[in-house]
């Protein structure tokens, strides 16, 4: 974009306003016509196919609902949903073990982004028609409740 602004700078302010328009214009269309795409891809767990990606800026891809804990430079494609939530179910697990009542009071849950969907076997289960809050959702908290909460980290 600077090589673009100095080019334009020397035909003029009007060029660069009406090139910086339609760079941002193509852009935008560019950027919808991305997120308006699916692409069906195969699980690299479970060689499942499966649609991965956003349908619109209202209606995100299905993996948006998840906790974003995984770094996309640990390799791998994309997983299904089924294989995507029990890796992120065993690596939250593995995570919840290793935290202290101190621990969990500077907890790494609470520097995520705030999520309004609770996630079945990741945030809850249910137990003779009851929900039962797991850690995960405790941790996300950010402080006790005195509920006296079965899997309270705090």
């Amino acid at each position: 974009m600077s090589h673009i602004f100095c080019f334009g700078w020397n035909k003029g302010k009007v060029f660069i306003i009406f090139f910086v328009y339609l760079y941002s214009y193509k852009f935008k269309q560019l950027y919808l016509y991305n997120m308006n795409t699916t692409k069906m891809k195969i699980c690299s767990s479970c060689d499942s196919e499966f649609s991965c990606g956003d349908i619109s800026i209202e209606n995100k891809c299905w993996c948006n609902d998840y906790p974003p804990i995984f770094n996309l430079s640990e390799g791998g494609d994309c997983l299904c949903p089924v294989c995507f939530k029990e890796a992120c179910e065993d690596k939250i697990d593995a995570y919840v073990e290793t935290l202290t009542p101190e621990k969990a009071l500077q907890n790494k849950a609470l520097s995520l982004p705030k999520t309004e969907k609770l996630i079945e076997g990741i945030d809850y289960y249910i137990e003779n028609g009851n929900y039962v809050f797991k850690a995960w959702f405790h941790l996300k908290r950010g402080t006790c409740c005195g509920n006296d909460c079965r899997h309270c980290p705090y």
